[in-house]
This record gives C-alpha cells, structure tokens and sequence, in this order.
C-alpha cells in the first residue's frame, strides 16, 4: 500500500540496512514479490554518525529504483540536508524524504514545504529514541505524511544469527503510544504514518501494532538468518516476509478498525 494512505494492517516497510549488495536487485525483487509495502534506505553523509561510513548513497537508490516498482524511502542520516539534496533524490525517483529533527535546525519547515510543494514528494520526520514525544507536535502537520522513531542501537555489540542490532527499551513503546495520542488528537490518525524503525521482529511487533504503530520497518528479519544473508531465488526471503506478515495480519486484526486503533479495554 501507499505510504501516508493508513491502512487496517498495519504495513511493512523493508529496510536495506542488511541487504546482500552483490546480489541488491534480485534482492529487492524478491522483498516485491513476497508483498512489502514499500523500501527503506538510510543515506549517511558519514558526518551525522561519526563511528560509520557513508552508506546508502545515490548509486544504491539508483539501483533500487530501477529493479522495483514500490516506492522508495530515502531517511536522511544528514548534517543539515539541503534543496540539492532533495533535487537529486527526486531526480533518482524516491517517492518520500524523511527529514532527521535532530540536524535539520531552523530550515526544518522550508525543507518540508520544498520537498512537498517544489519536488512534489512526501515527506517525513524523523528521531531517535531520546527526543521526547513533543518534539513531534508541531510536525502533525498536513504535510506530514509519516512520523518515524527509531530505537537505539549499541553496534559496538555482536550480534548472533538473524539477529538486529537495536534494543527495545520499554520507553520506545510508551513514546510510540505518546506519539499515536498525538496524532489521534489532532484528527490526523487517517492521514500520518507511525512507523517504528529497528528492533522489530515477530515476537514483538504485536505490542507496537498495539500502541499505534501504522508502519514497521523491517531489515533483519527479512535478509538475515542463522546461517547469514538471506539469499534471493531460495525462497527464504518470501519465506521471512510471509512468517511477519502473518502475525502482524493477526495484530492488526485484533486491535486495528479501519478507523485507526480500536479503543483500549
């Protein structure tokens, strides 16, 4: 389904952070054809996040727009990201910009309104964990078309298997719920994704569906196993697609309607 058209199930978003790159389009095929919603790409300046390279650059969009027809998110890990920027993803044919509140500083709102009445596109915010909720307030906006928050994530710790690198913190689903207060008050829970980035998995998307979450974004789950990056034409990519989006189908039905979140017992 589109992004910012909010839906009864709650959507899948996969991200490419774990993606197997000599093998990125049948990759990217396969995630299509098992039924995600739409591709996540982080693009890293390599400034922003000083302990990694930059990653996700304009090559990697130009491919992944080329071997799919979903819509393409490019979430800005940027030191004040500029038109230019947002000229050239539109030209590689992203179809949403995520903006990071932390960095963006005072042109926050002159590069919302470029991106979504210059180039056209839809655009979101978004935060890691430990900005508060009301740091969001003034971002549900009719020209927001998804909020994102994004657990923390200790890399300089190994991780085993398929396993993510983020950790849950109970204050990352409280917030998720704050956040889902926010919108429903304004009147806006039809219009603004709410997306939960890193850390999800089967065993605990439920709990975010619960709190409001309209989006997940996924990585690991979908490319990694126990015996390393999943490979495309094996089947094991529908295989992870498919086991997710069976438990979130049973979530969703539990406590979503197709006016939003069902009222809480």
């Amino acid at each position: 389904m589109p992004i910012g058209e909010v839906t009864q199930q709650v959507k899948i978003a996969a991200g490419l952070f774990w993606a197997d790159y000599r093998a990125l389009g049948a990759q990217v095929r396969d995630l299509e054809a098992a039924g995600v919603d739409w591709l996540h790409i982080e693009v890293r300046d390599g400034k922003y996040m000083d302990f990694a390279m930059p990653r996700g650059g304009y090559d990697i969009i130009e491919a992944v727009c080329a071997s799919t027809s979903l819509e393409v998110e490019a979430q800005l890990q940027m030191m004040r990201p500029n038109f230019q920027v947002f000229e050239q993803l539109a030209a590689l044919g992203v179809s949403l910009i995520s903006l990071p509140l932390e960095t963006s500083d005072e042109m926050i709102f002159q590069n919302i309104t470029y991106i979504k009445e210059k180039l056209g596109l839809k655009v979101g915010v978004w935060a890691w964990q430990g900005l508060p909720a009301s740091a969001f307030e003034q971002f549900i906006h009719p020209y927001i078309d998804i909020i994102e928050y994004e657990s923390r994530a200790p890399f300089w710790k190994p991780t085993s298997g398929g396993a993510s690198p983020h950790t849950i913190d109970p204050i990352v689903v409280d917030t998720l719920r704050r956040l889902h207060e926010m919108i429903a008050e304004a009147g806006m829970e039809k219009q603004i994704e709410l997306m939960e980035d890193g850390g999800l998995n089967a065993g605990n998307v439920a709990e975010f569906i619960a709190a409001g979450m309209t989006v997940g974004e996924f990585s690991s789950p979908l490319l990694k196993g126990p015996g390393g990056k999943l490979q495309p034409g094996t089947g094991e990519i529908g295989e992870a697609v498919e086991k997710l989006r069976a438990v979130m189908r049973a979530a969703s039905d539990h406590y979503r309607d197709e006016s939003g979140l069902k009222p809480q017992e």
